[in-house]
């Protein structure tokens, strides 16, 4: 901050300058000894009718105002790079500290940035779905220096609007409801499943009525407003062109016929025909087009691509759950018994966790991680946690958060980590904590559909597991009737689990080893439970 000085001669010259020619803010900032002149020189061009309304040239104030350029700050876990989700604010809104600017997703969370500053936002250097890099600017904020009425007036030939011609009244009538009056803080909320979808349908959400809590938009309001008629981008393409006409046509004015269904395309063929709505959303939903991958999708991307250096070799085997079954019932009935609002029922994955880990101690090498950095041979290194990963399948994409210490922890234990990151994969609001270091990954994509799987392993892991669909089959099974073996056909519940091994330091028989305890665990649950510690 500084003022500069001329001379007197070349202020009033500068002065007389500054009135006559439209600026946006004046170079010269007057000291309290120069306002006196400053004064006498309005008054003087008042009496010349060269004024003009609105002028913020000459003011008071000895600061300029300073815009600082908000960037994109570094949070963690090697993120370089995040995608802007949505904006909450856009130029010349003002904020105060702790106020919501963006929303923006990496490859681990979803995460909101707020202000550090009181101002004025003056641009927005990315737009919707656009790659903000960390450490660059993503904002310009305007600090807040108390302008005074002079300044603050904006002109009045910029306030006074032309009359709209009644082209423009035909395409008002004709564009689609902004529903974000009726949201909070008029922002369009979102997941970033459900902007995907409205991508890759070409739909601005800010036209879809959201029917969730604080107009929250769902999967659900998306597909309907495809259902219901062609995209607003479209229309605002169309409303555009017959805003530029200089008179209305015969086709503009048939626009405004309020029989017809909102959002549809009017054209003489589709009316002639009685065209179904469904047809016209086909056509706008069917074009090919490019979508840049999200955080998630990159990070996967690169993952698997390491992953191809990796060489895999496969070991499935069938799990009877039936026993696993009547003992999981036990426990849940003696939850539900205690009538303890807070203990949370078991499902399957807890047994599938804890006998993991059970198996892990006996077979460490699985626990593992290969070093091979190039500079030293390869190497392993031997984890002591149990950090068990769950692939999850989240609005964002596929995570997988880990539960730490699995080694440690009882089945209800396990449960209630497992419950708490499902909640917060829906909300898309996974820590980075919990992302990172595990060493050992279940996928129990079973429960959506499959049964034979092959899990791909990432490159800090030498082994991952995946669990197929419950079925209940026929099965044989010995019993004895009278003193003689008889063998008999019954129904079973059958599991099958699907292993992959980095076969680089993991043999078939030490995988094999593993699954074949792994399977006993959960057909005696009793086993399990001597072995918890």
């Amino acid at each position: 901050m500084f003022v500069l000085r001329a001379p007197p001669v070349q202020r009033v010259v500068r002065a007389a300058v500054a009135c006559a020619q439209p600026i946006e803010r004046s170079p010269w900032h007057l000291t309290s000894r120069h306002l006196s002149s400053s004064a006498q020189l309005v008054a003087v061009s008042k009496s010349q009718g060269k004024t003009r309304s609105g002028l913020r040239g000459f003011h008071a104030t000895t600061t300029t105002s300073k815009i600082v350029a908000y960037k994109l700050a570094d949070i963690g876990e090697g993120i370089t790079e995040c995608e802007i989700i949505q904006w909450f604010v856009k130029p010349g809104d003002k904020v105060s500290q702790f106020d919501k600017i963006c929303e923006v997703a990496s490859d681990k969370a979803t995460v909101e940035i707020t202000s550090r500053y009181d101002g004025i936002v003056k641009k927005l250097h990315y737009n919707d779905n656009d790659i903000a890099l960390v450490g660059k600017p993503i904002v310009d904020i305007e600090l807040d220096e108390q302008p005074t009425e002079a300044e603050s007036a904006p002109p009045a030939d910029a306030t006074q609007g032309a009359a709209s011609p009644p082209a423009l009244e035909a395409v008002a009538s004709r564009s689609p409801k902004d529903f974000t009056e009726d949201r909070t803080n008029d922002v369009v909320y979102a997941t970033p499943a459900v902007r995907r979808i409205a991508r890759e349908n070409s739909i601005d959400l800010r036209f879809v009525e959201g029917t969730g809590k604080g107009g929250r938009i769902l999967k659900e309001d998306v597909h309907r407003f495809v259902e219901l008629g062609e995209s607003p981008l479209a229309m605002h393409s169309s409303a555009k062109a017959a805003a530029a006409a200089t008179a209305p046509s015969a086709e503009d004015s048939a626009v405004t016929d309020e029989s017809r269904p909102p959002f549809v395309q009017a054209n003489a063929s589709a009316t002639a025909s009685n065209a179904s709505l469904a047809s016209a959303s086909a056509i706008v939903a069917g074009e090919d087009h490019t979508a840049s991958l999200s955080p998630i999708q990159r990070a996967m991307f690169k993952s698997m691509t390491e992953s191809l250096g990796i060489p895999h070799f496969r070991f499935k085997d069938e799990i009877e759950l039936d026993a696993l079954m009547r003992a999981r019932q036990h426990i849940n009935d003696h939850l539900l018994a205690l009538g303890d609002a807070s203990a949370t029922r078991l499902s399957f994955m807890p047994f599938f966790i804890k006998a993991a880990s059970l198996a892990l101690a006996k077979y460490p090498i699985l626990n593992a991680r290969v070093i091979s950095d190039g500079s030293a041979p390869p190497s392993l290194l031997y984890r002591a946690a149990h950090n068990i990963g769950v692939a999850m399948d989240t609005p964002g994409g596929l995570l997988v958060p880990n539960i730490k210490h699995a080694q440690t922890k009882s089945l209800i234990d396990i449960a209630a980590d497992l419950q708490r990151l499902v909640q917060k994969g829906k909300a898309g609001a996974i820590a980075g904590a919990d992302l990172k270091g595990g060493t050992f990954t279940l996928s129990n994509v079973g429960m959506i559909g499959g049964t034979y799987l092959s899990p791909v392993l990432v490159s800090s892991e030498v082994c991952i597991g995946a669990l197929g669909k419950i079925q209940r089959l026929p099965r044989f099974e010995t019993t004895v009737v009278d003193g003689v073996a008889a063998e008999r056909v019954v129904p079973k519940h059958i599991l099958v689990a699907s292993w992959s091994a980095d076969h680089r330091v993991v043999d078939g028989a030490t995988m094999a080893r593993f699954a074949t305890l792994f399977k006993q665990l959960l057909e005696n649950p009793e086993l399990m439970l001597a072995n918890m510690r």
